[in-house]
């Protein structure tokens, strides 16, 4: 076992240290990675070895180079270094972190870790919280407390009658809203067409005006989901307004902070997410701006009675952990019983940053962002029609220009951007995530950017 942990130690050293200067773009889709490796599952037992080594050469063609310093697709975080060797930990350590009597370490760990997630993010102190796989779970975790609050307020018990003949919930959300919101309200029951849409600015940032009037008329449950973070134009909505109207009418408010809530953890950017402190819950990811690897999100909730009454699950096998030592038991604030010790990565990157660490961190990419625009917006026949924290919007005056410049850089591979379509064209987006990222690191891209638009290599 020693020897095929450090050989394989050796092999992920060698992918880490190759994504910092290698083409980023995998040369192989995954339908050719499939064709390579598809055969008959064998009869006979293969080495451990061989199994590992045939993984890393069969795989190698069609991995894409996340981490890299110069990867600005998506909104995809690296790993930093802490946050990879404490996963790899919570691998060897193979805990069953539902549970606090199962798994007291791990348990006690993530406690600590989210507790420094609330302070970090200046959010009320007892907002209880539960790690799951991304922003998509810790939405329907997260929900899933508003929906119990709200009908209770209404003198609906969903978690004992369900939602068949319950009181309507109306959700409110601004038109410009993250596809996860949508996805978990199907997950939940509530649907789709529960939606209110609420007009949008040219930035994609919610109108607290247009939300203030389709509240006039609320007089039972109601959600309001808010977003700091555009996932195209990184533009937070108008927080104190939204909360303030939601408030009045007697709505929960649930923020998407899928990336923009860390910008909380910065004296520099925190007026920019100024009033999401007054939201009810809040849903954000660790493997985008913390840089923790795949998977990992967090739900968190004022309401800790309601997150956990939305969560909890009994059954006469568990110990009640909470009753024989005080302990936070995870399965009480998670949608999952057996799980990966997920907030163990997050505790080592936080040790590891320190408050001034994760301030340092959202700056740089910020500024980085930034850098972005001012250095393609200057040139001639470009525009950047948004830009908000760690996300550019780029478009060429000719939608043509921008999908080649897009397809030459990707192709390029001296950095890599998505695509995306705001306001019915063609844009490149570019994302600052990743934790090695510099100033340096977005002039080359830029360079990179330039010569692809121009139809030479760059």
């Amino acid at each position: 076992m020693r020897d095929l942990l450090r050989a394989t130690a050796e092999h992920a050293a060698d992918h880490l240290e190759a994504q910092a200067e290698g083409p980023i773009r995998p040369d192989a889709s995954a339908g050719e990675i499939l064709r390579t490796i598809d055969a008959p599952l064998s009869d006979a037992p293969t080495d451990a070895g061989e199994v590992v080594d045939a993984l890393v050469r069969d795989a190698a063609p069609g991995l894409m180079h996340i981490g890299s310093p110069r990867f600005f697709g998506w909104v995809c975080g690296g790993a930093l270094p802490a946050a990879v060797a404490a996963d790899w930990l919570v691998t060897a350590w193979d805990q069953n972190a539902g549970g606090a009597t199962i798994a007291p370490a791990t348990s006690a760990i993530e406690e600590l870790a989210g507790r420094w997630c609330v302070e970090l993010l200046g959010l009320p102190e007892g907002t209880s919280f539960g790690f799951v796989t991304g922003c998509q779970m810790a939405h329907v975790t997260a929900l899933a407390a508003a929906r119990h609050a709200v009908l209770a307020r209404a003198g609906w018990d969903v978690d004992e009658d369900g939602l068949n003949g319950a009181p309507r919930i109306r959700v409110l959300c601004g038109e410009e809203r993250h596809v996860t919101i949508d996805r978990a309200l199907r997950l939940l029951g509530l649907g789709v067409r529960a939606v209110e849409a609420i007009a949008a600015d040219e930035t994609g940032a919610m109108r607290a005006d247009a939300l203030a009037e389709a509240l006039r008329d609320v007089d039972g449950p109601a959600i309001v989901c808010a977003q700091a973070g555009n996932v195209n134009s990184g533009v937070v909505d108008p927080l104190p307004e939204i909360v303030e109207a939601a408030h009045a009418a007697g709505a929960w408010v649930h923020v998407d902070g899928a990336f923009g809530l860390w910008a909380a953890a910065s004296p520099r950017r925190r007026a920019e997410v100024a009033g999401i402190e007054r939201a009810d819950s809040w849903a954000t990811d660790a493997h985008k701006w913390l840089n923790v690897p795949y998977d990992c999100g967090i739900a968190l909730v004022a309401d800790a009675e309601a997150h956990r009454a939305a969560m909890t699950a009994q059954a006469a096998y568990i110990e009640d952990a909470a009753a024989t030592g005080g302990a936070r038991d995870p399965l009480d604030f998670n949608p999952e019983f057996s799980r990966r010790a997920r907030g163990v990565p997050v505790y080592a990157a936080l040790r590891s940053l320190g408050r001034s660490g994760v301030a340092e961190l959202v700056d740089r990419l910020c500024d980085c962002a930034e850098r972005f625009a001012e250095r393609l917006g200057a040139e001639p026949g470009v525009e950047i029609p948004a830009r908000g924290l760690n996300q550019v919007l780029v478009r060429w005056d000719d939608d043509a220009a921008t999908e080649a410049a897009l397809a030459g850089v990707q192709s390029d591979g001296t950095c890599f951007m998505s695509g995306t379509t705001w306001q019915g064209r063609p844009a490149m987006r570019i994302s600052v995530s990743n934790w090695q990222t510099t100033l340096a690191d977005v002039d080359r891209s830029v360079e990179a950017v330039l010569g692809a638009a121009a139809g030479a290599p760059a």
